[in-house]
């Protein structure tokens, strides 16, 4: 992923929650060299600290992959708005002559896969989906997984990926000035479409120069 220094991310404070409030990505894994096309596996999941967690059927096509070589990608991008030609120009600038572009966040997270087997070591897999749980159903009551789906743990594999980098895009507007960027941030809150508030956010917290939201 290219990220032109405009567009690239505050630091930590930045990517972190945008990644905690978008936990869906690809996981792709490329795997051995005889292999002509990776595999691209779309799945929930949980960062936590420098770790991810998540969890496939047995049957998923991505074992393979990680059979042969444990290296992979985790890819998420989300907060996106189209933004129109005419809706990049201010005063008398001819609106005719806007260049339209997408506003979106995106975060690549590599490292190495680890995968854990309920048959091999048992509870490895359910506390993968304790975690899962905690993070994406918090203070909901629910049964153990080791308990209430013993018979169902046997038919899929916990994956757990130690990041080891992170490249983290925030294309927001910060290749114009102040002005331009607040006419868009109007506009974006005036349509009001699915996406165009978290990009109006983005926008302003960025001209804040403020990682975190």
């Amino acid at each position: 992923m290219f990220v032109a220094p405009a567009d690239a991310t505050l630091g930590e404070d930045e990517w972190r929650p945008f990644v905690a409030s978008n936990p869906f990505g690809h996981l792709v894994a490329s795997g051995g060299p005889a292999r002509q096309l990776p595999v691209v596996v779309p799945t929930q999941f949980v960062l936590e600290g420098d770790t991810v967690w998540l969890h496939l059927v047995r049957a998923n096509p991505v074992f393979a992959a990680l059979a042969e070589s444990p290296l992979v990608v985790l890819s998420m991008a989300g907060d996106w708005a189209f933004i129109p030609s005419h809706w990049k120009v201010t005063g008398d600038e001819d609106p005719t002559l806007g260049i339209p572009t997408t506003y979106y966040g995106a975060v690549q997270m590599t490292g190495r896969a680890v995968v854990h087997d309920e048959r091999t070591t048992p509870g490895s897999v359910a506390a993968i989906l304790r975690r899962q749980l905690a993070f994406l159903q918090p203070g909901v009551d629910v049964a153990d997984p080791a308990r209430a789906h013993e018979a169902r743990l046997m038919g899929i594999l916990g994956i757990e990926m130690a990041v080891d980098q992170v490249t983290a895009k925030f294309k927001y507007g910060g290749n114009v000035d102040t002005g331009h960027r607040r006419a868009v941030v109007a506009r974006l809150r005036a349509r009001g479409g699915p996406g165009d508030e978290a990009a109006a956010d983005h926008v302003e917290r960025r001209l804040l120069g403020h990682g975190g939201g």
